[in-house]
This record gives C-alpha cells, sequence and structure tokens, in this order.
C-alpha cells in the first residue's frame, strides 16, 4: 500500500461523528477520502467554506469553489460559505474540533515545523500557525523520514509554527503521541518493526512493553485509492448535512 494512503487511512480513524474538521494540504487532504461509513464529520477549508465533499470529476469543477491551496473541491448540499475573517474566527475561538496538518519536523517535546524551508521561497505561511494555536487536537500527518533524514528529531531546526505541542503523528513507520510530555511510540504500520522505527527515528522515543500494530480503516469514502468516486460513502456522509444552516 502506498505510505501516503497508510497515513490517511490511519489518521481516517481518529474522526467522531460530528467533527467539525480542518484538512491541511498534502497529505492530509486524503483523509477525507477514508471517512468510516456511518461518520458524520464537516470538513473546514479555512478560505471560507464548511462541507466541502470530494475533489470534483473531470470537466465539472468550478472556478471558483477550491480548497486553501487553490485545488478544485466540491460542496456538499447544506455547505456554508462565509468570508475569511469568520473562517479564522471559528479557528482562533477553538471552534475547529480536530486539524490534520501535514509537516517538515516534529519534535520530542511535539513542537511541528511545517511552513517554511529557510533560503526556499514559499508561498506564505498559510493557516497552520492559527489551527495548531486555535484547534482542541492537532495531528500531524507526514512520512518519517524524506531523503534518508528522520522527520521525527529531537530538536526542530526549522522555524516552529507554534510552541502548542501537538496531540499525535501518524506516519507510514508509526503512530506516535506525547504521553507526559515524551514522544511515545503507540503503534507500528504493518509490517514494521519497533527497531525499525527506532533505526530511523532521530528523537528518543519512549517504548511500552506491548506496541500494537496500526489500525488502517479499509473503508474508503469520498473517492477509493483509484481516485474513483465512492458514490455510497458520499452519501453517507451527507446524511447530517441539514445541521450546517
Amino acid at each position: 500500500m502506498d505510505p501516503q494512503v497508510i497515513i490517511a487511512r490511519r489518521a481516517a480513524l481518529e474522526l467522531r461523528s460530528g467533527n467539525l474538521v480542518n484538512l491541511g494540504i498534502g497529505i492530509p487532504t486524503l483523509v477525507a477520502n477514508y471517512v468510516p461509513p456511518g461518520l458524520s464529520v464537516f470538513f473546514q477549508s479555512e478560505n471560507g467554506l464548511i462541507g466541502n465533499g470530494p475533489v470534483p470529476e473531470q470537466g465539472m469543477a468550478h472556478p471558483l469553489l477550491t480548497d486553501a491551496g487553490g485545488r478544485p473541491i466540491s460542496a456538499l448540499p447544506g455547505a456554508s460559505t462565509f468570508d475569511s475573517a469568520m473562517s479564522f474566527g471559528l479557528i482562533r475561538g477553538g471552534h475547529v474540533d480536530l486539524t490534520v496538518l501535514g509537516g517538515l519536523q516534529v519534535d520530542s517535546d511535539g513542537h511541528l515545523a511545517n511552513w517554511m524551508i529557510p533560503g526556499k521561497m514559499i508561498p506564505g505561511m498559510g493557516g497552520a500557525m492559527d489551527l495548531v494555536s486555535g484547534a482542541k487536537r492537532v495531528i500531524v500527518a507526514m512520512q518519517h523520514a524524506a531523503k534518508g533524514k528522520s522527520k521525527i528529531v529531537q530538536k526542530c531546526r526549522l522555524p516552529l509554527t507554534s510552541t502548542r505541542p501537538v496531540d499525535l503523528v501518524v506516519t507510514d513507520m508509526a503512530v506516535m503521541s506525547f504521553i507526559g510530555g515524551r514522544i511515545t511510540l503507540l503503534e507500528t504500520a504493518p509490517g514494521v518493526s519497533v527497531a525499525e522505527v527506532v533505526a530511523v527515528t532521530e528523537a528518543e522515543l519512549a517504548i511500552p512493553d506491548r506496541v500494537p500494530e496500526m489500525q488502517i480503516c479499509h473503508a474508503p469514502g469520498g473517492r477509493n485509492d483509484a481516485g474513483v468516486e465512492n458514490k455510497s460513502a458520499v452519501r453517507a456522509n451527507q446524511g447530517d448535512s441539514d445541521r450546517l444552516h
């Protein structure tokens, strides 16, 4: 299974019915494809939409209906649109239940660096700083290493997104949390041993006596792994859309 799909499927298990959820760009956007059947969640885009649906089929995209990264999205029946000020008021006011963000580095204290690499051009800092500071729960979904270097580090060497620690990190190799302020290995990915995780992790992990294998969501949501819309799952997640008004 593709590493990004493993991450998205595992992160989707953290969704709870009724949650208002913000997904960052990159791997986090895939989480919407794997919402468990029967679960009703509301996805928010910080450019001013609650109730965004799956990526539209080719030729069906509306030029004015995009996510915060500028990619085409759809709107489910009952979706609500508003200006950016209202959107960030929801985020800063603590009304977002869960945000799933990508990452460049996460350190042993739970600090996230995900908005810039010094010396490289960036389009802007985006809403990650507000989301990490304002969302009730923060999950980082990223690959465990890049170009042979661990992204789970002892101390972030890149500029921090926020001084608030994140709650959970899901990678293609492991799930980690910060129990008692210490980075702790909770689960390993299918076919990955604890020793393999430790070997590619710069930060010093706390390792419980028993580390279970990662559970992943096997029921695709809006679109399956081939990118084909799963209409029955989309309908299941439209069930309570009238609650948006």
